[in-house]
């Protein structure tokens, strides 16, 4: 059978994960980065979780198309509920949701993390939040990414739980990411000229100049500013 090509996100993706690992994908989309990853020889064991059942049923379906049901294990759980102690799971892939949900889906299922390793993380936006949550719980950022796909921006998080305490990260590094806001690539510059001009477009119609939201606003373009110095 053919092999899958996956998107160039998800490429992006696939590219950090360890050949070898065990892989948990949750919020799996159709299955396709496991099947990929199995197809590619990266990894023989994986477990999809689906958290409703229409796409579990989808992702189910796919994985049997492509004769894949001895290594990878389509789940309905919520979150990181897909886990089981015996999979041994060393890397946990999230992708295609938003940074809030991304982690309180980590918060809700810390206690399934135990034999994990590595977390590699896309969050289609809120980015600070989640690496707020990362730093705080003690995840220890490995190294970023950012691409832009059909005129959508995406960064991609590679982490690793800290071996000691960890410095909670600055509102800088929160936002603008710790390693993508010191390589300040070609993209990078691209999202947040982007993001300028559009706050640069709000301050010219706002009536009030005086009100907090103005206020945020204005502190949010220097960041920007200073972020891009």
């Amino acid at each position: 059978m053919e092999k899958i090509k996956l998107s160039q996100r998800l490429q992006a993706v696939a590219d950090l994960v360890p050949k070898g690992a065990r892989v948990a994908d949750i919020g799996s989309d159709h299955a396709f980065l496991p099947t990929y990853l199995v197809q590619n020889e990266i990894i023989d064991f994986s477990v999809a979780g689906e958290v409703i059942e229409g796409p579990f049923q989808i992702a189910q379906n796919h994985v049997n198309e492509f004769n894949l049901h001895n290594n990878i294990y389509v789940r309905l759980a919520n979150g990181l509920l897909a886990i089981k102690k015996e999979d041994q799971i060393d890397t946990v892939v999230i992708a295609g949701m938003g940074g809030i949900l991304i982690s309180e889906i980590l918060e809700a299922g810390k206690d399934n993390l135990s034999t994990v390793k590595q977390i590699i993380l896309q969050p289609n936006k809120h980015e600070e939040v989640l690496r707020l949550w990362l730093s705080k719980n003690n995840f220890k950022i490995i190294t970023e990414k950012i691409l832009l796909e059909n005129e959508k921006f995406y960064e991609i998080i590679l982490c690793e739980i800290a071996q000691g305490n960890l410095t909670v990260l600055s509102k800088k590094e929160q936002i603008f990411g710790p390693f993508l806001s010191t390589e300040k690539s070609e993209i990078f510059r691209k999202k947040w000229e982007k993001e300028l001009d559009t706050i640069d477009k709000i301050l010219t119609r706002l009536p009030e100049k005086r009100t907090e939201k103005y206020k945020e606003i204005v502190e949010k373009r220097q960041q920007i500013m200073e972020a891009l110095a």
